[in-house]
């Protein structure tokens, strides 16, 4: 195999993240916040209306596999609360969403950490191939976590399932990466977590698919079988040896 390029999953793949959106102090943080700024509401009425609004996205979208985009969700939170227009000044009302997005993610985290090698074999594979990166994830969110890890400028491009409205196993959002690595399908290793969303998703466009057992992600999908697996981001060198040598 002529390997030119390596598509990554990001968080299960390359992050090792936990979140817990059903922890209350997020939903407490944003409405004390939100009185800062003349709006009173409930700390259960905003979980509440950000999952209800999360579902009208997703079931608007009339895609199969949907994905909601987070910062036009607390836009709309925003425009559903009349206050909001007479308590903030245009620029503030403006940049709020993204606030009020980041401020919900940093308060869900509890972990947020590379597994272990990872940069050390990034550093290694940068020399020799164009290196990518596809994640059901937020912008809003992915990008501010792979910069703090000190990642973010392996990659290009970084492809975000919020920006598209659909995630995977779509396989538009492979076909997306490939685009931007301007390469075929057979000159592209892909290395992901879930055996169905990202296994399944990539060997669609017959991406040749190494399997990242981590702590996260699916194990088993039907019918579905990776081209290699790994149980240390470190045998990545391993596994492309091997397709090397194909």
């Amino acid at each position: 195999m002529n390997i030119q390029a390596i598509l990554f999953d990001i968080n299960g793949t390359l992050i090792d993240i936990q979140t817990d959106e059903g922890n209350e102090e997020i939903y407490r943080g944003i409405s004390h916040f939100l009185t800062y700024q003349g709006m009173y509401v409930h700390r259960w009425d905003v979980r509440d209306q950000y999952f209800r609004l999360m579902d009208e996205q997703r079931s608007a979208s009339g895609e199969a596999f949907p994905e909601f985009d987070v910062v036009e969700l607390w836009r709309e939170f925003l425009r559903r609360r009349p206050e909001a227009s007479h308590a903030l000044p245009p620029e503030k009302l403006r940049w709020m969403p993204l606030f009020l997005a980041e401020m919900y993610r940093g308060i869900s985290r509890f972990r947020l950490q590379l597994y272990p090698e990872v940069k050390n074999v990034l550093e290694e594979l940068q020399p020799r191939f164009k290196l990518a990166a596809v994640s059901d994830a937020q912008s809003a969110w992915a990008l501010p976590e792979m910069r703090a890890l000190g990642i973010e400028t392996y990659f290009h491009p970084i492809i975000v399932s919020g920006d598209f409205g659909f995630r995977k196993p779509d396989k538009r959002i492979f076909e997306a990466a490939l685009g931007g690595l301007n390469l075929p399908s057979e000159n592209v290793l892909f290395v992901g977590n879930d055996m169905y969303r990202d296994v399944y998703g990539a060997k669609q466009l017959g991406l040749k698919a190494v399997y990242f057992s981590s702590n996260q992600g699916r194990k088993t999908a039907e019918r579905v079988e990776p081209d290699y697996i790994i149980y240390r981001f470190v045998e990545l060198r391993k596994a492309i040896a091997f397709f090397e040598g194909q």
